[in-house]
């Protein structure tokens, strides 16, 4: 089957070169081209179905509908490069059956969504299906008769429009993806049909006093946006910070990017005199090579706020992005090495530019750097921090903290969380989302409730949770008031790189301020992560700072007592869900637990204090549908306490081949780590290696100026140092 599949795309592609001279075409594109061609004629000869809608993501009439607009979009796209009519033809005949019936459709029978769609069981993914088929209404609406037009404007088009506005202005008024593809949708398939009131409709949304106040999502998200501004022009100011990050992280940029790219290029061609594409400073530029930095060393994205495992720069999306990237913002040739991995262009002008290139040999490796993105319309809410280091064998390590405003509906109360990458994958992880995107079993592709409960709550994410009480009370009407705040960001020195950042109102009356390093140094095969998290003000109150890591407990080096029979964590905030299998009391102040993941070892080594314990917990309980992982953590708690520090460090050691079975390096090299000065000006810690090497780690807590002049005394030793941060080296 695969000998005749590749048979036939090469037929295929024989029989396009002598039509259409794609012999000119760079390969890649005459491949894609091909392979469109291979895949729309399938369709053809099976037929358009248009089923009336009945089921969730997932299921069968979701699927089909689903699949339509991409082989619409696809038959359109070829119809252009080709001009051959029966592409047209197929296309105007589809639209042609759905204008039959969907003027007499109801809203979708499932009913499960705060804007049901009438296609699909909500607006989103109706606005999807109309973005993408506008497309291909572009492409033949000239070489259709003025009858035809007018049918499929006014059964079809229009009203499908009005459905996904006016009619839904809970949809569609939003600063959200959710709009965006709204807005995106009406103005475009206005600017097909030279529909001025849809075009303006889409810019400019719809007049705010035409809205109740208060008007909310089924997140709890404000419908209104603080400024009251809505429609496209306010989603490109309002959704993304100046550096280009977007307030719902990653994964939803890589799915809310086609909308604005797409939009922007039919108003770039429409309506230049908006300038669109260079809007803001070039603002979706920056928000494509911002969201490509966003990804582990494996290319999957930090799965941040609401966001799928696994979805990767490599992604379909993706794709149009790298291509726009490079066509309209500055053909930087290391996108070019993405597309190649990709292995696909969009068969436009963009994807023609890059298939050139890439043919040229012009593609050079993405290397993100350490970077620091700033949140918010203003770029003064706060952000998320990445640190990237290499190590053995050029493998590089990624840091990320979220510090940022709460992203909306989509928002996790993760203040201050950190997750850690390298060349394996995630080795503390962000639990993302509770949701099976298109698996019909699970919901229909929905969130689940455990969203809620669990993957939003505080104890789900690697930060500190006070009194089993998640940030801002859980509460999105909070936390929509309230960011941190980054407090310092160095890494011009590739050998210690720093990011710290505080938040003032995720407890009242007091203060967390967590500092991060990454330290490269020849006595580790890997950079090390040094961790100081501070907890400032406020009354006695238990402690809980979880890690979520991935892999095999294999020693601690303190007893710990399992239990046979298991116990829900607590009883609310997340905690229901969580099995608490074993616990300890150590008798150290030198915590240390060591763990193997994907044939790596890693050893965290942690400062305790007299009462602290520790606990080996599990996701699963009070879940009876087996929604969440069954992932595991080890929580270090401190109980009766006010103002306190956690300090730690995570080693990355050895390797272990299953093919010899050999361990190599199974254990940590940290032997000695101590808080030595912890106080409202400084903070200081040390830490030794097994070879004698030592080293103290100096932190000013107050002025992170980088030309503050510091002097702190130590065991009897006065220590000056200019900067927020100092590291000293014993050999």
């Amino acid at each position: 089957m695969r000998l005749l599949l590749i048979s036939l795309l090469f037929a295929v592609l024989l029989s396009c070169n002598e039509k259409t001279g794609t012999s000119d075409y760079p390969p890649m594109f005459a491949e894609q081209l091909a392979r469109t061609q291979v895949q729309v004629e399938g369709f053809m000869e099976q037929g358009v179905e248009v089923p009336t809608p009945k089921d969730m993501a997932g299921g069968y009439t979701h699927e089909v509908h689903k699949q339509n607009w991409k082989t619409l979009r696809a038959a359109g796209a070829l119809y252009r490069h080709t001009g051959e009519e029966r592409y047209a033809v197929f296309v105007r005949d589809a639209l042609l059956a759905y204008a039959a019936v969907y003027q007499d459709w109801p809203i979708h029978p499932t009913n499960r969504s705060y804007a049901t769609g009438k296609i699909f069981w909500q607006c989103l993914n109706d606005a999807n299906w109309l973005v993408y088929v506008s497309e291909a209404y572009a492409d033949i609406y000239d070489w259709l008769d003025a009858e035809t037009q007018s049918k499929l404007n006014t059964e079809l088009f229009r009203p499908m429009a009005d459905f996904l506005s006016v009619e839904n202005p809970q949809f569609f008024n939003r600063i959200h993806n959710h709009s965006t593809w709204a807005n995106a949708a009406v103005g475009m398939i206005g600017l097909v049909m030279e529909d001025e009131e849809l075009v303006q409709r889409a810019l400019y949304g719809i007049p705010a006093d035409e809205l109740p106040d208060d008007l909310r999502d089924d997140d709890s998200g404000r419908i209104k946006s603080k400024t009251g501004r809505a429609g496209f022009l306010a989603q490109l100011d309002l959704s993304f910070s100046p550096d280009g990050y977007f307030t719902e992280g990653p994964y939803y940029l890589r799915y809310a990017l086609s909308p604005f790219l797409l939009f922007g290029r039919m108003l770039g061609d429409k309506r230049p005199d908006l300038g669109v594409l260079e809007y803001r400073d070039g603002i979706l530029g920056k928000a494509i090579f911002g969201m490509l930095s966003q990804a582990d060393p494996k290319g999957d994205f930090f799965p941040l706020n609401d966001s799928q495992k696994g979805m990767s720069v490599y992604a379909p999306e993706v794709v149009k992005a790298v291509d726009y990237g490079y066509f309209y913002y500055g053909k930087s040739d290391e996108l070019l090495s993405i597309a190649e991995k990709q292995g696909s262009v969009t068969l436009d002008d963009a994807g023609l530019a890059v298939a050139t290139a890439i043919a040229a040999g012009k593609a050079k490796p993405f290397k993100p750097a350490s970077l620091a993105y700033t949140d918010g319309p203003e770029g003064d809410e706060g952000g998320v921090g990445v640190l990237r280091a290499t190590g053995s064998a050029d493998q590089t390590t990624a840091l990320v903290m979220k510090y940022s405003a709460q992203g909306m509906g989509h928002g996790h109360f993760d203040k201050l969380a950190y997750s850690l990458y390298n060349h394996t994958g995630e080795v503390i992880q962000d639990y993302g989302a509770a949701r099976w995107v298109n698996i019909d079993q699970k919901g229909g592709g929905r969130y689940l409730r455990e969203n809620n409960t669990f993957a939003k709550q505080t104890i789900a994410h690697n930060t500190l949770v006070i009194g089993q009480t998640s940030h801002y009370e859980g509460d999105i009407r909070i936390g929509e008031k309230y960011h941190p705040d980054l407090y310092a960001f160095e890494a011009s020195d590739a050998g210690l790189q720093l990011m710290s950042a505080k938040a003032q109102n995720v407890y009242p009356g007091r203060e967390l301020h967590r500092s991060q390093w990454l330290l490269t140094d020849d006595a580790f095969s890997h950079p090390l992560m040094i961790d100081i998290f501070r907890v400032k003000g406020g009354g006695a109150a238990t402690l809980d700072l979880p890690t979520w890591y991935h892999g095999q407990l294999l020693q601690t080096n303190f007893a710990y007592q399992t239990n046979n029979e298991l116990a829900p964590l607590g009883d609310g905030q997340g905690y229901q869900h969580i099995w608490l299998e074993a616990a300890a009391k150590p008798d150290t102040n030198l915590l240390s637990f060591n763990f193997f993941n994907r044939n790596v070892f890693y050893t965290q080594t942690s400062v305790g204090q007299a009462g602290d314990e520790f606990l080996f917990v599990r996701l699963g309980a009070n879940d009876p549908e087996f929604n969440l992982r069954r992932d595991q953590a080890v929580v270090h708690r401190r109980k009766a306490a006010g103002s306190s520090t956690f300090v730690s460090l995570l080693e990355t050691h050895g390797s272990y081949s299953t093919l010899d079975e050999v361990a190599r390096e199974p254990f940590g090299h940290i032997t000695d780590l101590r808080l030595l000065v912890d106080t409202d000006p400084y903070t200081a810690i040390s830490f030794r290696h097994k070879n004698g090497q030592s080293w103290m780690l100096l932190l000013s807590n107050q002025d992170a100026s980088p030309d503050g002049q510091h002097n702190l005394v130590i065991n009897g030793t006065t220590h000056e140092w200019s900067g927020v941060h100092h590291l000293i080296k014993n050999e």
